[in-house]
């Protein structure tokens, strides 16, 4: 019951994501006339803030309840984007903006231990992709009711987005307030994770931990390619998601803004259309194994917008069928990649492992617009295309490392427990005789 609440909140959490920031940037830089530096520093604030705001709010959700650390923090991006609605210095709307990426950014890793701690090892695959789904499709309701109601032609608005979003996270806060009513186990993933052992393991954690958190978490081989998988995927198409592959579509393959929307549109159905059927061919599968999969299926959605270029008869339907192979990718990424990265942290720093690999996420992806902007600004299509085909080869080569490390330490675990038979004090005769 409390992960099904869980997703339902995140789904309401997503409402507003999705009723702002596809608009936040035409609304700042044409209705209120600030121009579009402003407009693109509230897009750069909004990320700075996820950024500053994951590890910490990880960290936070290994030390505290984690409930407390997603509630706060809705309710602070709640009043930050509620805010905006009385706003009419740039600043004050920049101001808001960070806020509401700190908010929203704070919560996401403390939901994440919440997702570990309120399902169970068979269900935890299961529980994370109907909490991506519930985002996504919140999300896009988000993005198509505000696309209907929102007038940007008035200074006003927006208004109804800011207030879709407060309400948003602070109904979501709610529901998880509710879902966690008797929950009183320790803090940390699973409940227990930070007290399952004895109080020497404990006191060892702490002491890792002043001894340098990231060195900790990164000791483990497997979890450095975690991060280049995490940083590869992200570059791979999250990136791009929002400014670069509407850009190439309009730049390159000449396709009307409204394709933009309806390849986001089949994205956001292809999810919810595929993720359940998804879990079940994939529910046997070892985590690595499928996370190369995510990038070979990447490899193929950028080979299928590279085809684009060359058949403009049909650019456009190329340009959002690619969105649904990406889609399909999405499916099999988001169940696994955070159960895995959470199985793989040291102990008792699930929440702050989840926050870390978050904010690598998030500062890549900032980046992504910036690349875009340099390679289609110059002129050089051929060059975005075979940088995001390398970086989806190089998540499949990570995963594979995954895969192998894994495998290894398996067969030395296994061998290390086999038991040792003593040769017999008496040789056969027939050995005797050899």
């Amino acid at each position: 019951m409390r992960a099904r609440l869980l997703i339902l909140a995140s789904a309401i959490g997503s409402l507003g994501w999705g009723a702002v920031l596809p608009y936040q940037y035409a609304y700042a830089a044409e209705t209120r006339g600030w121009g579009p530096l402003i407009a693109a520093a509230a897009s750069s604030v909004f990320s700075i803030g996820a950024l500053v705001a994951a590890p910490l709010a990880g960290r936070l959700a290994d030390r505290f309840h984690p409930v407390l650390v997603v509630v706060i923090p809705q309710l602070f991006a709640a009043l930050s984007v509620g805010s905006l609605v009385f706003v009419d210095d740039p600043w004050l709307f920049l101001l808001g903006m960070l806020g509401f990426g700190l908010g929203l950014s704070a919560a996401a890793p403390a939901k994440q231990v919440l997702a570990l701690r309120w399902s169970s090892g068979e269900e935890r695959r299961k529980v994370f992709a109907y909490k991506f789904t519930g985002e996504a499709l919140g999300m896009a309701i988000g993005s198509f009711v505000a696309g209907l109601l929102v007038d940007l032609e008035r200074e006003d608005g927006l208004n109804l987005g800011f207030l879709t979003a407060a309400a948003g996270f602070t109904v979501s806060s709610a529901l998880i307030a509710l879902a966690a009513r008797g929950d009183r186990a320790g803090v940390g993933a699973g409940g227990d994770a930070a007290s399952s052992g004895t109080e020497g393991d404990t006191a060892q954690v702490r002491e890792d931990r002043r001894g340098g958190a990231l060195r900790l978490i990164f000791a483990e081989p497997a979890m450095r390619w975690i991060a280049v998988v995490t940083i590869a995927l992200a570059l791979g198409f999250y990136a791009q998601f929002e400014s670069g592959l509407p850009a190439y579509a309009l730049t390159i393959l000449d396709a009307e803004a409204s394709t933009i929307g309806i390849a986001a549109a089949v994205n956001c159905i292809v999810i919810v259309a595929l993720q359940v059927i998804m879990l079940k061919l994939t529910a046997k599968r070892p985590a690595p194994v499928l996370l190369m999969g995510v990038g070979t299926i990447w490899v193929a959605a950028w080979l299928v917008l590279a085809s684009a270029e060359f058949a403009p008869g049909i650019a456009s339907a190329l340009f959002v069928v690619s969105f649904g192979v990406f889609a399909v990718g999405e499916t099999i990424y988001a169940p696994v990649l955070n159960p895995l990265t959470a199985s793989l942290a040291p102990r008792g720093m699930e929440g702050q492992t989840l926050g870390t690999i978050a904010a690598l996420q998030t500062a890549f992806s900032a980046a992504g617009p910036l690349v875009a902007g340099v390679l289609l600004g110059a002129g050089l299509p051929e060059a975005f295309l075979g940088l995001h085909l390398g970086f989806s080869l190089l998540a499949v080569f990570a995963a594979w490392r995954i895969h192998r490390l894994l495998r290894s330490r398996k067969l030395s675990t296994r061998t290390e427990v086999l038991p040792v038979v003593p040769a017999p004090a008496n040789p056969p005769e027939h050995e005797r005789a050899a």
